[in-house]
Formats: structure tokens, C-alpha cells, sequence
């Protein structure tokens, strides 16, 4: 059989093998691309590296660019390969030796307990996420996270469901609360603190800390403490005879089914020694008036607006379809992003010539160092993207490459980058001229341009 009958025969079995195709066309011409024919194919040609949404346009990715590559004969991931096009098949813009900066909640490893599970992504999971860790935990109704604190502070993202929570100020006031979806809470190092699902169906959320070695199985757990503890210890410590924590549990419980809770004003102690805290430990999110850009809205939380959150500031995106986060980069904190909905591609500037394209979907946790530009495209036209943007810091800080060229001499800026074309240097020049930032872009058609230049 000759060769290229082989290949043929070849990539026909490898579609058939799959429920996705591997030279099916576009739906639509996109707004980066020239002229593209089928991509993923040898005869595939893209000088701009325009987006292709490989899962929702049913597409098997191979490494071919613009008459380059070969096809792929060894195993395969299919899978895997749909979810990161842009790692089989990388924009020309790409170079060096940039460390993995992906990770996805799926492959990391899930504690099952009763009533509930949890699983983490920290440095030992993804080697750059230095500056913070993830936990991703559920409880079902009724299961309690038990009374517990940290060495290092805990924020919270409620992804689902509804919880309580309580916590001890160091004034010894008590705090207690119910959540629900897009609602946060802040308890700092040392604090101690539980949480309990509440009906119907519990809870879901995100649970980060300010340190990237954190480990969940290094917690202070009471049980635990308690179970190596002497008894006539805590006897002596409660003014308790002994014979009573005979009951106690001789391991700790971590998650466990509990009791159904009342309302707060119920549970509340009625002891003379209680007293509410003057700290607010939890914030609405997603109730905060958003920054409305062109394309989505984002709502931004750090200290300037809950105070207690020190250590940790955050932003919430919804990038609509075709839409991008504007290229930029943070000064203060490296940027931990967790992938909430939608699927996205991320291009990371490391400078010495260092480029390196990551792909994204629901819970992927996504790495930029601090300083490093970037930007969040929306790889779907027609699903909007959800991201929280974390960071180990007590204000959001971000720089815009729009507004700062806006706000740089024109002159500059030309000289800069359109010395062998003018007529392309006023029309960029006058692209920035508002030079107002636009955190999220929303699509843009670019034919008349095309046109005029």
C-alpha cells in the first residue's frame, strides 16, 4: 500500500474511533483567521493563530500549522487532546521551555468521607501553584466539616448549595452564618472555624490558602486533639470527671454525617459568656454591583471591601462568548484561576522570548506568575466563560497594555511598533485613543480594517 493511501486509511479508522471528527470544517469563519480551509490538516493555513474550539466544534486536533507537522501514528489520549488543542497544536507565537501551568480538579485525588469528599490542588499536584493551594470539597445535607483551624488563613468560594458557618474572633466573640452560591468567607491562620451543609442538598465550594505546600490532611482537627490528649487532661481542663469523655471519638472525624441544624437564633449558646463578633467573616460576592465591560462583567473582592480578607484578594468574570479578558498582567501576586464554566485559551508572556498557550475548561486550575502577561480568551461562541482570578495579596492590582499605550506619547508608541508602516500606526493610534480600560473585550469583526489597510 502506498504511503499516502495509508495515511488515509488511517485517519479514517482513527475518526471512526471517536465521536469526534478530525477534518471536519468550521461552522463559521472566525474573526482572527484568513484563510483557513479544514483545520488540523496539512492544508490548513492560519498566519494570525485564531482560536478553535476543538470540544464544541467536535474537531480531533493533530499537529499540523501552516504545512508544518505530521500526523500522529503512536497511543493516544483523544480526550485530553480535544480539551488542549492549543498543546497539540501550539500558535506559532509559542517558545521555550515554560513550565506546566494547567491542572484539572479531575486529576487530582478525592478523600471519600461520610457524607461528603474532598480533593486538593497544591505545588505537589502543580508544581507553580507556589503562592496558593485549592481544596475542592462537598457536603451533603447535614455533614459538618468539623471544628477545626489552619496554620495558614482560608478563603472561600460557595460553588453550590448552602452551608453554615462558624468561627471565634481572638476577642472571643462568636460568629455564625448561612451562605449560599456566590457568597465567600475569610477565616484567618489560626481561627477556629466548622462548616455544616445545609437542605436540600448541601453544599459545594472552593476552598483556598495562602500557601502553596498547604496540605487539607494537615489540619487542627478537635477530635484528633482531643483523642491524644490524656483524659485526665481534659478532665482537669473542662472541670469534667474523666469517666465522661470515655465517649469521645478515638480518631478524628474530619467529615462526618451530623444532625439536622436550627434556625441561628436557636443554635446560638445562651451562656453568659457569649457575645457576637464585631468581624464580618463572609461577603456577597456575586451580589456586588459588577464592572460592566464591553464583553461581561467582573466583580472584584479584596480588603478595600472585606476587610478581613488580608491575604487573599479575588475576581469573578463572566467573559461572554467570543470575548476576552484584555491582555495584561499583575504586579503584586502570582494569579491562581479556577475555571468555573465555559472553556478558554490562555497565552502566558515570560519574557527572554518565553510564550507558552494553555487551554481551560470547567474545574481546571490555571497558573500566571506574577508580572507575566496574559489574557483570558473565550473559546466558544456561543458559551459564555465563568473564572475566579485569585491572588495571595490584600487588593486586586492589574495592568492594562490597552490603557498603558493609550496613555503613552504617540509618537512613542509608533516608533515603537509601526516605524515601516504609518498608515497602520494611525489607525492603531487612534484604536487607544480613549485609552480607557476594558477589562473583558467583547468580539470584534475586523473586515473593514482588512479593507483599508
Amino acid at each position: 500500500m502506498h504511503l499516502p493511501t495509508l495515511l488515509v486509511v488511517l485517519l479514517g479508522c482513527s475518526a471512526l474511533a471517536a465521536p469526534f471528527v478530525q477534518q471536519q470544517p468550521l461552522t463559521g469563519p472566525s474573526r482572527h483567521a484568513g484563510p483557513r480551509g479544514k483545520p488540523f490538516t496539512p492544508g490548513h493555513r492560519d498566519p494570525y493563530d485564531g482560536k478553535i474550539d476543538a470540544v464544541g466544534e467536535k474537531l480531533q486536533p493533530l499537529p499540523y500549522r501552516n504545512g508544518d507537522g505530521a500526523s500522529m501514528l503512536g497511543p493516544r489520549n483523544r480526550a485530553r487532546e480535544r480539551q488542549n488543542p492549543d498543546l497539540v497544536r501550539p500558535p506559532s507565537t509559542d517558545h521555550g521551555n515554560m513550565p506546566n501551568m494547567r491542572w484539572s480538579f479531575a486529576d487530582s485525588h478525592i478523600r471519600i468521607e461520610e457524607g461528603g469528599w474532598t480533593r486538593q490542588t497544591t505545588i505537589r499536584e502543580l508544581p507553580t501553584s507556589k503562592e496558593l493551594a485549592g481544596v475542592n470539597m462537598r457536603l451533603d445535607e447535614g455533614v459538618i466539616r468539623e471544628l477545626h483551624w489552619h496554620i495558614q488563613a482560608e478563603w472561600a468560594y460557595i460553588l453550590e448549595g448552602r452551608v453554615r458557618i462558624t468561627a471565634l474572633d481572638l476577642e472571643g466573640g462568636s460568629f455564625v452564618d448561612d451562605l449560599e452560591k456566590g457568597e465567600l468567607w475569610y477565616f484567618p491562620a489560626g481561627h477556629p472555624h466548622s462548616l455544616q451543609g445545609l437542605s436540600p442538598n448541601g453544599t459545594e465550594f472552593l476552598l483556598i490558602f495562602d500557601d502553596g505546600n498547604f496540605s487539607e490532611d494537615s489540619t487542627f482537627l478537635l477530635t484528633d486533639w482531643l483523642a491524644h490528649t490524656p483524659k485526665d487532661v481534659i478532665a482537669e481542663n473542662f472541670r469534667v470527671a474523666p469517666e465522661v469523655f470515655e465517649a469521645i471519638p478515638e480518631s478524628e472525624k474530619y467529615i462526618f454525617q451530623g444532625s439536622s441544624p436550627g434556625s441561628i437564633d436557636e443554635e446560638i449558646p445562651k451562656g453568659k459568656g457569649y457575645k457576637r463578633s464585631n468581624l464580618q467573616f463572609a461577603h456577597k460576592m456575586l451580589a456586588q454591583e459588577p464592572i460592566n465591560a464591553t464583553g461581561g462583567q467582573v466583580r472584584i473582592t479584596d480588603s478595600t471591601n472585606f476587610p478581613i480578607s488580608k491575604t487573599v484578594a479575588a475576581a469573578h468574570l463572566d467573559i461572554q462568548p467570543g470575548a476576552m479578558r484584555e491582555m495584561h498582567w499583575h504586579p503584586n501576586a502570582d494569579e491562581w484561576s479556577f475555571f468555573i464554566r465555559g472553556r478558554a485559551r490562555v497565552t502566558i508572556f515570560a519574557a527572554e522570548g518565553n510564550a507558552r498557550t494553555f487551554d481551560y475548561m470547567a474545574g481546571d486550575v490555571g497558573i500566571v506568575p506574577r508580572n507575566m502577561g496574559h489574557f483570558i480568551e473565550n473559546l466558544s461562541d456561543d458559551e459564555p466563560v465563568e473564572v475566579l482570578e485569585i491572588f495571595r495579596a490584600g487588593q486586586f492590582q492589574d495592568f492594562s497594555l490597552f490603557q498603558w499605550l493609550g496613555e503613552t506619547p504617540r509618537r512613542m508608541v509608533k516608533d515603537h511598533l509601526f516605524a515601516t508602516s504609518p498608515k497602520a500606526g494611525e489607525k492603531f493610534t487612534k484604536a487607544i485613543e480613549d485609552a480607557e480600560k476594558d477589562v473583558i473585550k467583547s468580539q470584534t469583526d475586523f473586515d473593514e480594517d482588512k479593507q483599508e489597510l
